[in-house]
């Protein structure tokens, strides 16, 4: 096969397919138009997210037998008519979700010990020791939204600290083990501490995080954010951190996150993202769980792999 990979991935990703035969043809900077115009020549394409796969990429893609993602989320790639033209789609979770599933407890400890307020304080020369007292995990009750890869990795991290874990999962039952209680959502809004999200963003799950689900729980809650920016409302988000409904949040991911923030979309979420950055009860960081030197190996060993036993 003659394979495009038009975003940076791994060199084990074509060590291993050209170990196989296939041609690998990597070429990083292309326009949209540039990459519509020499999808015709082959037979698989390798993205990452900043490519939107939809019907006109498709439809340039007339050879094609596979796409492949270099990570886990597929909301960007039209999934449903890739299937009418019998294009396999791929994607990695795997390859990522131990360094997801640290980076949520990582987040989590950071909020927890006030560790980025005191070390800016520290920098300062500013010595608080009883301002930054902390809180520990053990104890807690940790919620688990989405049980896929990356909830299960993160029910695996965070077990070791003496938290009762449980779980909800819409699309799936019968995943109780060592690490983890299933539970329905109603337990968690009933007894949970910290509530992680691992859902994929998809029609029944945009915004599911809102005003409404927010003041279900009878708890003031640590809310964390590793999967999609657009799982949760912003404005809601906020509204209930200024209400002193919410006790923190971390938020790797942001809905305003594919936009400049410098020119975020209107006023209005100017606003809200203005004081999500100065809220000390806010931990952010920029779409990094999952992207560690290990993941991004084994995320592209993955993918050869699956490449390899399909086609």
């Amino acid at each position: 096969m003659r394979i495009l990979v038009i975003h940076q991935v791994h060199a084990i990703l074509e060590q291993l397919l050209l170990s196989k035969g296939h041609k690998v043809d990597s070429i990083m900077n292309l326009s949209r138009e540039q990459i519509l115009n020499l999808l015709p020549q082959y037979d698989g394409l390798v993205v990452r997210s900043a490519l939107k796969v939809d019907k006109e990429v498709i439809d340039a893609g007339s050879k094609l037998k596979f796409i492949a993602r270099l990570g886990a989320g597929m909301e960007g790639i039209d999934s449903g008519y890739a299937a009418t033209k019998n294009i396999i789609l791929h994607n990695a979770p795997e390859g990522n979700r131990s360094a997801v599933g640290e980076q949520s407890v990582g987040m989590l400890l950071s909020l927890f010990n006030n560790l980025n307020k005191a070390d800016a304080q520290v920098r300062q020369g500013i010595w608080q020791r009883e301002a930054n007292r902390g809180e520990e995990i053990q104890g807690k009750t940790i919620a688990i939204i989405g049980y896929g890869n990356m909830g299960s990795a993160f029910a695996e991290k965070i077990s070791g600290f003496g938290a009762r874990v449980i779980a909800y999962d819409k699309y799936k039952t019968g995943y109780a083990n060592k690490f983890v209680e299933e539970v329905d959502l109603q337990t968690i809004f009933n007894e949970a501490d910290v509530v992680s999200l691992h859902t994929p963003l998809q029609h029944d799950t945009k915004h599911m995080v809102n005003a409404e689900f927010l003041g279900s729980f009878s708890k003031k809650i640590t809310l964390i954010n590793t999967s999609r920016g657009s799982v949760v409302n912003t404005p809601d988000l906020v509204a209930a951190l200024k209400k002193g409904k919410l006790k923190g949040v971390c938020l790797d991911v942001i809905e305003y996150e594919g936009m400049s923030f410098e020119a975020v979309a209107n006023a209005d979420d100017k606003v809200v993202f203005d004081y999500l950055k100065q809220a000390e009860n806010v931990i952010l960081s920029p779409h990094i769980a999952g992207w560690t030197h290990q993941s991004n190996e084994r995320m592209a060993r993955v993918l050869a792999e699956k490449i390899l036993k399909e086609v």
